[in-house]
């Protein structure tokens, strides 16, 4: 990806780019990406009513990353008290998917992966929290 290039490229970064902020972006879209892998997959799989919960849960989290990611590109007018309520709707959003993928983790590997995928998003929103400025 070269979201630490663009983001280093805006002018208000003046060529530097918050380390956290770029990890998660990256991790947004990953996960983005991976949700959207595993909803597609859960639906191609015998049990799908089983898996219902989890494909909703998939494509929800797939759009609040996607959202997410492209909102934290954006750093000339966000406002930091939105972009803290975004990136923590993006942290419970994974948490729920990567808890409910995590039931079904023994049988499907792609819902062990997007479990892992969320689990690894939802870190990386935490810490851009914690850089927001």
């Amino acid at each position: 990806m070269h979201v630490e290039a663009i983001i280093a490229s805006h002018p208000q970064m003046r060529g530097r780019a918050d380390a956290a902020l770029v990890g998660c972006v990256e991790a947004c879209f990953d996960c983005a990406q991976a949700c959207a892998v595993c909803a597609d997959a859960c639906l191609s799989e015998e049990n799908v009513a089983d898996l219902r919960r989890c494909i909703r849960l998939d494509q929800d989290c797939a759009d609040i990353c996607l959202a997410t990611g492209a909102i934290a590109s954006r750093r000339s007018a966000t406002d930091e008290t939105a972009m803290r309520a975004i990136l923590q709707a993006c942290v419970d959003m994974c948490r729920a998917c990567e808890k409910e993928c995590r039931r079904h983790a023994k049988h499907h590997e792609h819902c062990r992966i997007c479990a892992d995928v969320c689990k690894e998003c939802e870190g990386a929103c935490r810490r851009a929290m914690g850089s927001a400025h």
